[in-house]
């Protein structure tokens, strides 16, 4: 696989709500089939299982996850060694991790290793510009906004994407991975204009609750607050 495939194209993240009415194997293989119809140059599936069985019915690379939920550290994306293993078996090309920061219970350069080890090219799911520059000295292929505004450090009101990480990174050269409060296609392409290299989307496309309530909440709203 050459990374250069995913320039300027879109990648949709087929993450159904935990434990919601989709979060079923045969919804997220639906999920990345009807993505991959649509057009989309790539996915970003989390867990082993759904990985291994989306990467047997589609012929775009695949991002793979696990998110685990630790008592110890605020860290949730890929925190293990053992989990980029079975992720890089299961068929994933790229291999995604927390790479914020923040206390782990494994190093960064540690997965970073394993990624490698395993042939697949690594993402850093970051949360600020330092991030991404540490991230991209280490030898990650690709950086994403994935965490800007859901980290203690981070935290935001805005419903934005975060367009000036993206520039800053980009204008260091670095292969950036818009990700994150991504709700319109107008959204995607200003993500573009701003320096990513590429674009994944996920609530917006394949989670029906999120899109559900913002239609609600924008119907409630008075009318002032709609302009």
């Amino acid at each position: 696989m050459n990374i250069e495939v995913l320039k300027g194209k879109l990648i949709v993240s087929c993450q159904p709500v935990t434990h919601g009415p989709m979060d079923r194997l045969e919804m997220i293989v639906a999920m990345a089939r009807a993505a991959v119809a649509g057009g989309a140059s790539g996915l970003r599936i989390e867990g082993v299982e759904n990985v291994r069985a989306v990467s047997a019915v589609v012929d775009v690379p695949i991002i793979g996850i696990v998110k685990r939920d630790l008592a110890e550290t605020p860290v949730r994306i890929t925190p293990f060694e053992k989990d980029v293993r079975a992720l890089a078996d299961a068929g994933a090309q790229i291999i995604a991790v927390d790479a914020t920061d923040r206390p782990r219970p494994v190093a960064v350069a540690a997965l970073l290793s394993a990624i490698h080890q395993a042939g697949c090219f690594a993402m850093a799911d970051c949360a600020t510009e330092i991030d991404g520059l540490s991230a991209a000295s280490l030898g990650f292929e690709m950086v994403g906004t994935t965490l800007s505004g859901y980290t203690q450090e981070t935290l935001t009101a805005s419903d934005k994407p975060d367009y000036a990480l993206m520039s800053a990174w980009s204008r260091q050269g670095l292969c950036v991975v818009a990700e994150g409060r991504l709700k319109t296609a107008r959204d995607a392409a200003l993500a573009l204009h701003a320096g990513a290299f590429t674009v994944t989307v996920g609530s917006a496309i394949t989670r029906v609750e999120h899109i559900t309530e913002w239609f609600v909440q924008a119907m409630s709203a008075p009318a002032g607050e709609l302009q």
